[in-house]
């Protein structure tokens, strides 16, 4: 034990003494005009926040975009307001209106029964990048959502004003400018009046770019352009027998060499090979269309009655015919929920409680379920084009359609 107590102290005195000459040791190694310790550290990144759009068509739901924590403390008696709807909203750039409308509403086509109209606002029926929406109540009681121009906000002096760029848009329109400028269905109206082409230079079956042909009913001058599509089947109308339109497919683009009643184009693009009968279309690239989402002024029952392009399923952003038009009550703007029916199964369990087993088969009929919401954007008589804005399963020929 004696050895044991000599020994710890030693190990203190050792220890002392250590201590001592780090000490002095960095008290010697420090100079007061030394550089001081530079610690590199890990750069941090700050994910950006999502735009009201993005937030609406994110797989957790419309209304979740970081609003700084200000959410809706007003009660809604209407019921219509989304309960994590922000008091006020900063317009960025790539917001839509529909984004913007699913962040404030359950319904985002309710849009119009909110908005206030201010009169001392220019052009208050447009949002801009920069502008506030702040939710109130209205004169009436009721929520409404009121604008303030971007430019009339409070700067902080180390912030400059910048150009935003134009209004946004109602929906992302890069989705049905394509097909306006090259749609995938024409409508009888359309196909029946259309110019078409009468024949091939050179006694040509067949022609491609750079190649010339000549096409009747053309009413142009010469410089003016025009799409040349290809009519395929017959689209079929599933309520009602009858055809509407027909599919379509993109054959080339042309322009007017010489105009007259067998006038000459020459094929300035070709997607595929032009033939006589195909028809012609004006060159619409570019056209944009303003769309303010609502729901149908009447009751509206129709179904699904083609995917443009081609495909099986339709998601989001996709084009389908409906086999409903101007005739049925629909215009642009009006939003339509669709509907896939249901399949009829065999219950084989119907007389368990007779049987103790399941042997005899009843056939039942599934309830149909909600697919997706659609907003028409361009309407014939019979026939109309509709854009897919959010989907909860893929759509398919024959989904009905009806009012929200």
């Amino acid at each position: 034990m004696l050895l044991n107590k000599y020994w710890c102290t030693g190990c203190s005195l050792t220890l002392l003494v250590l201590l001592s000459a780090c000490a002095s040791h960095k008290a010697v190694e420090s100079p007061a005009n030394s550089a001081p310790l530079t610690v590199a550290s890990a750069p941090v990144t700050v994910a950006p926040e999502p735009t009201a759009t993005e937030a609406a068509t994110d797989e957790s739901g419309p209304g979740n975009a970081d609003t700084s924590g200000s959410e809706t403390v007003i009660s809604d008696a209407s019921g219509m307001l989304n309960p994590t709807a922000p008091k006020d909203y900063v317009v960025r750039r790539g917001d839509t209106l529909w984004g913007i409308s699913a962040m404030f509403l359950k319904d985002p086509w309710l849009w119009p029964e909110i908005w206030y109209v201010n009169p001392q606002v220019q052009n208050p029926h447009l949002i801009y990048p920069g502008d506030t929406l702040h939710l109130a109540y209205g004169a009436d009681g009721k929520p409404q959502i009121q604008l303030e121009r971007g430019s009339a906000a409070r700067l902080h002096p180390q912030l400059r004003s910048t150009d935003l760029g134009g209004p946004i848009s109602t929906i992302p329109y890069d989705s049905i400018a394509g097909f306006f400028s090259k749609p995938g269905v024409l409508s009888n109206q359309e196909a029946h009046s259309a110019p078409y082409v009468l024949a091939l230079a050179d006694d040509h079956q067949i022609a491609g770019k750079g190649r010339e042909f000549y096409a009747r009913r053309l009413k142009a001058g010469a410089g003016e352009r025009f799409l040349v599509m290809h009519l395929d089947q017959k689209l079929k109308d599933p309520q009602g027998g009858r055809s509407p339109g027909y599919l379509a497919i993109y054959a080339g683009a042309a322009q007017v060499e010489r105009a007259g009643d067998s006038a000459l184009l020459v094929l300035t693009d070709s997607a595929r090979e032009v033939k006589r009968g195909d028809v012609l279309i004006p060159d619409l690239s570019g056209t944009v269309v303003a769309l303010v989402p609502h729901a149908p002024t009447r009751q509206v029952s129709g179904e699904v009655m083609a995917i443009v392009n081609g495909v099986l399923l339709a998601g989001q952003w996709q084009v389908v015919a409906l086999n409903r038009g101007s005739a049925a009550g629909l215009e642009p703007g009006d939003v339509l929920k669709a509907e896939q029916a249901g399949n009829t199964v065999v219950d084989h369990c119907a007389d368990i409680a007779n049987t103790y087993a399941c042997r005899i088969g009843h056939k039942v009929k599934l309830p149909a379920e909600v697919s997706g919401t659609l907003l028409v954007f361009k309407t014939y008589d019979d026939m109309s084009y509709a854009l897919v804005l959010d989907v909860t399963r893929p759509l398919s020929i024959g989904d009905r359609v009806r009012n929200p």
